[in-house]
C-alpha cells in the first residue's frame, strides 16, 4: 500500500496512514454493499470516523478512492490466496483447498468476489481505473501461474500444460461462478464452475 498522500504526495506519518487505512477499509466496505456509484463522501466520511478534510487531504477526487480501494482488494485477495493452508498453490490437494474455502464462504452468496464485483463496476464506467483493475487481476494470476509452473516442472503436469491459459482459466471460473452465486443465492454455480475448471487443470496430470 502506498505511504504518500494522493494529494501532496508527501510521505504520511504513522498517524496519517492510519487514517488512509481507516478511510479506505470504510469505503471498500460501503462499496461492496451497495456499489462505488451509490457511494458518496458523506457515507465514508461517517463510516471512518474523519472530518470533510481529511477525506479530501488523502483523497482529493473519488477517482483517487477508488483506486485505492481497487488495491486494498487486490492486496486482500492476494494474502487470502497466500494463506498457510493452501501453501504455494502447487498442488491438486492445495487448489481444491482453495476452491472449497470459496464454495463454503456466506461472503459469496452475499455480495461476490470482493474484487471482482468493483473490477466490473468501474471497468466499463470509469475507463482510467482498467490499468488497476488488470494490475490487481495480473497479481491474483500470478499466483496460480506460479504454482501451476511449479507442478509442470516438477513432472505432476505434461509439459504441453500452459499455466498462463489455466490461471486464466481459473479466476474466469471463479469469477462467472461468483456472479452466478449471486444470483442464485445458492453456491452450486460456484463449486460447480470450480470443480470443472479443476478437472480440466487434472486433465493434464501425467500419468504413472
Amino acid at each position: 500500500m502506498t505511504t504518500t498522500s494522493e494529494a501532496t504526495g508527501q510521505k504520511l506519518t504513522a498517524k496519517g496512514l492510519a487514517t488512509r487505512e481507516r478511510i479506505v477499509r470504510a469505503a471498500a466496505e460501503l462499496i461492496y454493499e451497495q456499489g462505488a456509484q451509490s457511494t458518496n463522501n458523506e457515507q465514508i466520511r461517517e463510516a471512518a470516523g474523519v472530518s470533510g478534510s481529511q477525506l479530501t487531504r488523502h483523497f482529493p477526487t473519488k477517482e483517487s478512492l477508488v483506486r485505492a480501494v481497487l488495491a486494498w482488494q487486490a492486496d486482500h485477495i492476494v494474502t487470502r490466496h497466500q494463506a498457510p493452508e493452501l501453501g504455494e498453490l502447487d498442488s491438486f490437494a492445495a487448489l481444491h483447498r482453495w476452491a472449497d474455502s470459496y464454495i463454503a464462504s456466506e461472503d459469496m452468496l452475499r455480495g461476490g468476489c470482493t474484487f471482482g464485483s468493483l473490477a466490473a463496476e468501474v471497468v466499463k464506467n470509469e475507463p482510467t481505473h482498467r490499468d488497476t483493475v488488470a494490475a490487481g487481476f495480473a497479481r491474483w494470476q500470478a499466483l496460480f501461474r506460479r504454482g501451476l509452473s511449479a507442478m509442470r516442472d516438477r513432472g505432476e503436469l505434461r509439459p504441453e500444460a500452459d499455466p498462463t491459459a489455466l490461471a486464466h482459466l481459473l479466476t474466469a471460473a471463479f469469477q462467472g461462478g461468483a456472479l452466478l452465486d449471486q444470483a442464485a443465492g445458492d453456491s452450486t454455480p460456484l463449486r460447480d464452475a470450480l470443480y470443472g475448471a479443476l478437472a480440466y487443470v487434472e486433465s493434464f496430470a501425467r500419468k504413472g
